[in-house]
């Protein structure tokens, strides 16, 4: 995610670090090159004047803006739900936790239970990066219980399992009434939709066939792109080509990233923050020491 103070219109014209320009550069060189053609060439292949107009690229450009919008628009969605997922697990972590202080009196169990829910946060970032979370389990829970945990293959789902065998365990022993325990059980079961709900924006992917469909029709219209407009462009057609080219690509681009929200991409969303600012909440309500914010690095990304 990228995160950076707001800028001036002046200087939001000219920033490097945030934009997809970085990571399309060879496609408008592509586009440049071509453009170069057709003005040589003056729109001709072997001879032959290329029959494109500018009414003709328009009518296309409208329908392929529509369609551009529509998969922009469903790419944002995902990372609109997931987004509210994390922001889920925030709430729900933090209510279960002030829950388990003020209602189970049981103080040895707090930092157990402490560290098993942020433990699960943690295993569910890893699980949804398809990264190791041996260290982060090991650091949270120690050797023999993340031994334990690193066994399962859900491991957010294991440790929130945990969680209510030892509150059910409170409750047998009358240290928790009927009332507290169904009041942190639901809480429990909120954690458990927000996980299952990242899970599957993970696992169900846009289509591919909209993404090569896409991909297809946008690099068609670019190429075509400067035979329609060397008559009426004629130097100006490469400048012109590459501005449109940057937009629609770059869009593509954009899509692309947020469709996979909790990708390693530069605009997805920043687990790495998010888990440990669930953490910082969790171990403040218990009184414990806080570990220290994940800060943007000095291109401005927050991962």
């Amino acid at each position: 995610m990228i995160v950076r103070p707001r800028q001036s219109w002046f200087r939001l014209l000219f920033i490097w670090n945030g934009s997809v320009l970085q990571s399309i550069i060879p496609q408008l060189c592509f586009i440049a090159a071509i453009s170069g053609v057709a003005v040589v060439t003056h729109g001709t292949i072997f001879g032959e004047k290329i029959p494109l107009n500018t009414t003709l690229l328009t009518l296309f450009g409208l329908t392929l803006a529509i369609f551009l919008a529509f998969r922009n628009n469903a790419s944002y969605e995902r990372y609109n739900e997931a987004r509210h997922m994390w922001g889920n697990l925030l709430i729900a972590s933090r209510t279960l936790m002030s829950q388990i202080l003020r209602y189970a009196p049981d103080s040895a169990s707090h930092r157990h239970l402490a560290d098993a829910l942020i433990a699960s946060i943690y295993a569910l970032k890893h699980q949804l990066r398809d990264t190791d979370p041996a260290q982060d389990l090991r650091r949270l829970l120690g050797d023999e219980r993340a031994r334990a945990v690193l066994g399962k293959q859900y491991q957010p789902i294991a440790l929130l399992d945990q969680i209510r065998g030892r509150l059910a365990a409170l409750h047998s022993a009358g240290n928790v009434s009927d009332t507290e325990l169904w009041m942190l059980d639901a809480q429990l079961n909120e954690l458990g939709k927000a996980i299952g709900g990242c899970e599957r924006i993970a696992s169900t992917p846009i289509p591919y066939a909209y993404g090569v469909l896409l991909h297809r029709t946008i690099y068609t219209y670019c190429v075509m792109l400067p035979f329609g407009l060397v008559d009426a462009a004629n130097v100006f057609t490469p400048l012109l080509c590459v501005f449109i080219s940057y937009t629609l690509i770059a869009l593509e681009a954009i899509a692309n990233e947020v469709s996979e929200p909790f990708g390693l991409a530069p605009h997805a969303l920043a687990l790495d923050a998010m888990s440990r600012g669930i953490e910082r909440t969790v171990l403040e309500l218990c009184g414990r020491d806080l570990p220290p914010e994940i800060k943007p690095d000095q291109f401005y990304r927050l991962t």
